[in-house]
């Protein structure tokens, strides 16, 4: 059959490993590059949840799976048009992710009977056994060929083998007309200072993994994705925790405030605190702290000191803050609260994604605590929810928690890289024109957002106490049941009046009909893709995803009212939907959940909104 060049306009590829096999680096090349040569993408990589799982275990497999396009992705897609499957463990794995169409690239070496075996197989046939024989299957000895490349190289034998991965995404770039330059030069600029030997055979056995795959017969056809007609502007791929490490930056910037990130390391949540550790040379200042507690208090200590205070963290660490969010919440001193949700309960699934901290942001703290409640959407969406969670913070003199998930906290896609006069001047609510003579007033407050001044330390003449306990308008510690009960509505009220400043509720499609699909958070991209897929079958629905949790968009009950029913689509058992539900009582609730810690699949929530129309 003669080898045919097809233009498609997306197409998925999965790469799945041992975790030493270098999948998450292989992913991640093959994604910057695509994203240099113009395509919309993106990525989802899966990590094993055991730290050291047996090797060749189906437990141990690693995956990274990237979608490029040259129209919108806004999903890391369901089913792959190609699995990369490196030992037998991967194959067994990832198998049921290949769409019917699908190759499936093997390592014909790693397939021995004791590989077999130790990932469960049952016969000498894999493909047979997972009933996959149908794809169109390359198996390749990846291994012997990378060893034949290198054997001039000069390396040891554990260095060559760490190179099969360069291997196979020669074969990939070739199956998908990819450039092979950028990743020449990435090669140049990791191996540069302290491994310049490495250069030469890293560039050759990528090279030769190109030709080999462009000699064998194996491969039926291979495609070519255009770049996408992008915005104009200067793009970079971007993480989510990256883009909320910038976005922090940038509110550093805007409030003219240095920034203190105090934290301890954790799954999925580290990477923020890393890359806030690199831009000292932009104020940033980091604490790797002893531990969660730790990583809170020096964060409300800077924040009284007059910093944009920042602590990060995932579940686990979320619990152990609380005590002294509830510290920040009486003190009502400004503090961005990064929550990276895993899966849990305690330990859980610490590499996988869900979306099961939202009431313990909500209620998680002892006594009347109210906090501001933010939910990242995307991973490029992060830089703006990190940038006005600070603003939010800093203006209103209250702790912001924001949620971030794994999947979008790892995940990656374009970033039009933003002018920083498109970003409204944060203005912290500083104490200024106290006469002589005048007592300052620390919790006397403005009358309209009820926020109350920020005098630091230092300040003559402003002297004040802070701490957990009760106090008055005054600063004076009181045990007044009125007083309680005053303080208490008024630190609500502060947070419900932030409602006026956070953008409305926006809906896509018609204002009013039989059926509005909700989700929050992370969940944006599944569902905005099935919500148009259900547009394109002549579906009547409309779609609203909320950014804004506490307090919720002012406009929020007028567009639920237009709706007959409403489905709330979220990654638990219904959290978001149970808190709509004890706000709005009248309003007609369905849900569709899912807690396995993995992402929504488009084509799963498109079937249960069917169901429900």
């Amino acid at each position: 059959m003669q080898h045919k060049v097809i233009d498609t306009n997306d197409v998925v590829i999965r790469f799945a490993g041992d975790s030493g096999d270098g999948m998450q680096l292989t992913g991640s090349l093959f994604a910057d590059m695509s994203a240099i040569y113009g395509n919309e993408l993106s990525t989802f990589p899966d990590y094993p949840a055991e730290i050291r799982a047996p090797h060749g275990t189906v437990s141990g497999v690693s995956g990274f799976q990237v979608h490029i396009g040259s129209k919108d992705v806004n999903t890391p897609g369901d089913y792959c048009d190609l699995l990369v499957a490196m030992n037998p463990a991967a194959l067994k794995a990832n198998a049921k992710w290949c769409k019917h169409t699908a190759m499936i690239l093997v390592d014909v070496d790693a397939f021995g009977e004791t590989e077999m075996k130790k990932a469960g197989f049952l016969t000498d046939n894999p493909f047979a056994e997972l009933h996959v024989e149908d794809r169109a299957l390359i198996a390749a000895p990846i291994t012997s060929m990378t060893k034949e490349s290198l054997k001039d190289s000069g390396m040891d034998l554990k260095s060559i083998l760490k190179c099969k991965n360069m291997f196979t995404l020669g074969m990939a770039c070739f199956i998908y007309s990819r450039p092979l330059e950028y990743i020449y030069s990435y090669i140049e600029k990791k191996f540069a200072k302290k491994h310049p030997e490495f250069i030469e055979p890293n560039r050759k056995v990528l090279n030769d993994g190109f030709n080999y795959a462009a000699n064998i017969q194996a491969i039926p056809d291979t495609y070519t994705v255009e770049p996408a007609k992008l915005k104009k502007g200067l793009y970079r791929n971007m993480t989510g925790n990256q883009a909320i490490a910038w976005g922090l930056l940038a509110a550093s910037e805007k409030s003219h405030l240095p920034l203190f990130c105090g934290s301890y390391p954790i799954t999925p949540a580290t990477a923020i605190l890393e890359e806030l550790a690199i831009h000292k040379s932009l104020g940033a200042k980091t604490l790797q702290a002893e531990d969660e507690i730790a990583g809170i208090c020096t964060a409300i200590g800077a924040s009284f000191a007059g910093n944009l205070a920042v602590t990060t963290t995932s579940g686990p660490g979320l619990s152990l803050k609380s005590e002294a969010m509830g510290l920040a919440v009486m003190a009502e001193l400004p503090l961005v609260i990064v929550d990276v949700q895993r899966g849990g309960p305690s330990t859980g699934l610490p590499t996988k994604t869900e979306q099961t901290d939202l009431l313990q942001a909500l209620y998680g703290r002892n006594g009347e605590c109210p906090v501001v409640v933010m939910a990242a959407k995307s991973p490029a969406g992060c830089f703006d929810a990190a940038f006005y969670a600070a603003k939010i913070a800093l203006e209103h003199m209250t702790p912001v928690i924001l949620l971030s998930e794994g999947f979008i906290g790892n995940g990656s896609e374009p970033w039009l890289i933003p002018s920083m006069s498109q970003y409204p001047e944060i203005k912290p609510p500083f104490a200024s024109g106290l006469h002589l003579g005048d007592k300052f007033k620390p919790y006397e407050r403005d009358p309209e957002t009820l926020v109350r001044k920020w005098a630091v330390p230092g300040m003559k003449g402003y002297e004040h106490r802070v701490g957990g306990l009760e106090k008055n308008h005054d600063g004076v510690l009181s045990n007044d049941p009125e007083n309680h009960a005053a303080m208490v509505a008024e630190r609500e009220e502060k947070i419900r009046r932030i409602s006026k400043y956070i953008p409305e509720l926006k809906v896509e499609g018609p204002a009013s009909g039989k059926l509005l699909i909700v989700g929050w958070g992370g969940t944006f991209g599944h569902l905005l893709t099935a919500y148009h897929t259900l547009v394109q079958e002549g579906r009547e629905v409309s779609f609203a995803h909320f950014e804004y949790i506490k307090p919720l968009p002012r406009n929020t009950e007028a567009v639920f009212a237009g709706f007959e029913k409403i489905i709330v689509c979220e990654l638990n058992s219904g959290m978001f939907c149970a808190y709509l539900r004890g706000l709005f009582p009248d309003m007609d609730f369905r849900q569709y959940n899912k807690v396995q810690g993995q992402p929504f699949l488009v084509s799963e929530l498109v079937e249960a909104i069917r169901k429900e129309l």
